[in-house]
């Protein structure tokens, strides 16, 4: 591994799923910390899905109290199946274990339009 792609892998803040086991875990985590997390389901395959990954990180370093989650939906069939994933890529925002927005498709500004909003009702809720 050449010492660029070592630098890459230490800057993201994107975790990438490998097994229901770890989907299982990272979510349970988010839970007990009360951290919500954006999912972004993608496939290898998908031109799309892959050339969003550069903004999910991007967005995993403006939003740090979220965590990151990405899920290739080749290899962690269980997780999309049972998130009722149709489409690549798709973007799932949780939050306790439960789905608050899902977006389908390559949209930067939706996406950030999205958990701005998303942020926003949670601080106006933590200052009422």
């Amino acid at each position: 591994m050449d010492r660029q792609t070592q630098t890459q892998r230490v800057k993201s803040r994107v975790v990438k799923v490998e097994s229901e086991e770890s989907w299982d875990f990272f979510i349970a985590q988010a839970n007990n910390q009360a951290c919500p997390v954006m999912v972004h389901f993608t496939a290898a395959w998908c031109v799309p899905s892959v050339a969003m990954n550069p903004f999910f990180q991007e967005l995993a370093f403006s939003y740090q109290d979220f965590l990151f989650l990405s899920v290739d939906v080749d290899d962690v069939k269980g997780v999309a199946s049972k998130m009722e994933i149709k489409a690549m890529p798709t973007f799932l925002l949780m939050r306790q274990g439960t789905e608050i927005d899902k977006l389908v498709g390559a949209n930067p500004d939706e996406i950030r339009k999205r958990i701005d909003g998303f942020v926003h009702q949670i601080r106006s809720y933590k200052t009422t």
